[in-house]
């Protein structure tokens, strides 16, 4: 691990900052559906000195010069993601997954046209039709929801999609917890001469591992997030059809963006390469089979997870219900244990975004710290007995002692600098 010795001399401030959050880290689970700890390899590859290069284009077309490595390195990267996904296009430049669904969006649509996809509080994302972004200025956005058992009905959506006369028909989600059917979406797209795009960001790495079906052989682009499942650093990636290619690539660059973060697309690289390893198809395994465990064990406790389970990384809470307080409030809580979670809405939550009726709750980063079946069941114990506590700081401070001590079992880098 490194030490970050020149920080520390040159930069109190920051370096005293960068410590605390080494230390936050590692004494507390990070259990936020979309977070995850890279690898040191990944690390590293953030701070070189590719950091330094513009590279505007792509590789063969630069406008600068200076490219022979940056070349080397955005064509390892692309060439990794395509056989990773399975893919015939790759776009590596996208700097997160917002500004790669918008250069998605843009390369197919117009201003106006209507993107069909699925409502925010039932499980959609912040990108496919929230008010107050970018996108929703542009496009016009339809929601279509979820069905009271947590399924997605598929007549209905057919049913909506030939009313509404989309352009686009957008699969994928950030809370939503159960496998879409990928057949029958792209099959309405077809039927109403519309485009198909899943965003993949939360469940890439299980798509790499091969444990849940892929969503790359049937819909016309595929965008993701590196990170998340991936284990990837913070970035964008699009996959797309070949004869999509060269609107895809334009719309990227000059569309949105302008020099891509080279040092990023490194890690990217050196990402998917680790990815493409057998180990990593272990790993996204023990993901499902501790996210299973995690739900068993809150309906033990009576806390109902939302959509009827889990077939991914995560699960939805309904705290109001199940234990008399909101998301923020059991936000809170689980903070003051190590535990560290997100407030969420759930289906036509009555709450607000910021103080809602529920929680996400997600497996990928413990999982990436070596914890499996019975330390989930310590986990699933701890986060009942804190949101069960009514803030009472004696129990909160056992719990708190207990998941530090399992914390300290299993450390995020096995050689940690000393302090």
């Amino acid at each position: 691990m490194m030490k970050y010795n020149v920080i520390k001399k040159q930069d109190t401030r920051t370096y005293d900052a960068l410590q605390g959050e080494m230390k936050r880290q590692e004494e507390g689970f990070e259990m936020i559906a979309s977070e995850n700890y890279v690898s040191e390899a990944v690390l590293e590859a953030l701070g070189t000195v590719f950091t330094n290069k513009y590279s505007e284009g792509y590789p063969g077309r630069r406008y600068y010069g200076g490219q022979e490595f940056t070349d080397t390195i955005e064509t390892l990267a692309i060439d990794r993601a395509k056989k990773l996904f399975g893919a015939e296009h790759a776009n590596v430049q996208p700097h997160a997954g917002a500004p790669a669904n918008l250069a998605a969006y843009s390369a197919i649509l117009k201003p106006g046209d209507t993107i069909l996809g699925m409502d925010l509080s039932h499980g959609g994302h912040l990108t496919h039709g929230h008010p107050l972004t970018l996108p929703a200025q542009i496009y016009r956005f339809v929601g279509y929801k979820t069905e009271a058992d947590g399924t997605i009905d598929y007549k209905k959506l057919e049913a909506l999609a030939k009313a509404e006369k989309p352009k686009l028909i957008l699969a994928g989600f950030s809370s939503y917890t159960r496998q879409l059917d990928y057949e029958k979406i792209t099959a309405i797209a077809k039927k109403v001469g519309a485009y198909s795009m899943m965003d993949m960001a939360h469940i890439a790495g299980l798509v790499a591992g091969k444990v849940i079906p892929s969503p790359v052989p049937y819909f016309d682009i595929v965008t993701t997030t590196t990170h998340k499942t991936l284990r990837g650093p913070r970035g964008g990636l699009i996959l797309c059809k070949a004869p999509l290619a060269k609107a895809v690539d334009r719309a990227v660059f000059p569309g949105l963006q302008g020099g891509p973060l080279m040092n990023t697309i490194m890690a990217k690289a050196v990402a998917f390469g680790e990815a493409l390893k057998p180990e990593f198809k272990k790993y996204a395994k023990q993901v499902l089979k501790n996210a299973k465990v995690l739900e068993k064990e809150m309906r033990k406790y009576d806390a109902m997870p939302l959509f009827g389970g889990t077939d991914n990384h995560m699960i939805m809470l309904d705290t109001v219900k199940s234990y008399g307080i909101s998301g923020k409030e059991a936000e809170k809580l689980l903070d003051a244990i190590g535990i560290t979670i997100n407030k969420n809405v759930i289906p036509d939550d009555p709450r607000g975004p910021m103080d809602p009726s529920g929680i996400r709750i997600g497996v990928p980063a413990v999982t990436t710290r070596g914890l499996r079946e019975p330390e989930i069941k310590i986990i699933a114990q701890c986060i009942h007995y804190a949101l069960s506590s009514g803030g009472d700081t004696e129990v909160i401070s056992g719990i708190k002692g207990t998941v530090k001590k399992l914390c300290h079992t299993f450390p995020i880098y096995r050689r940690v600098s000393s302090r």
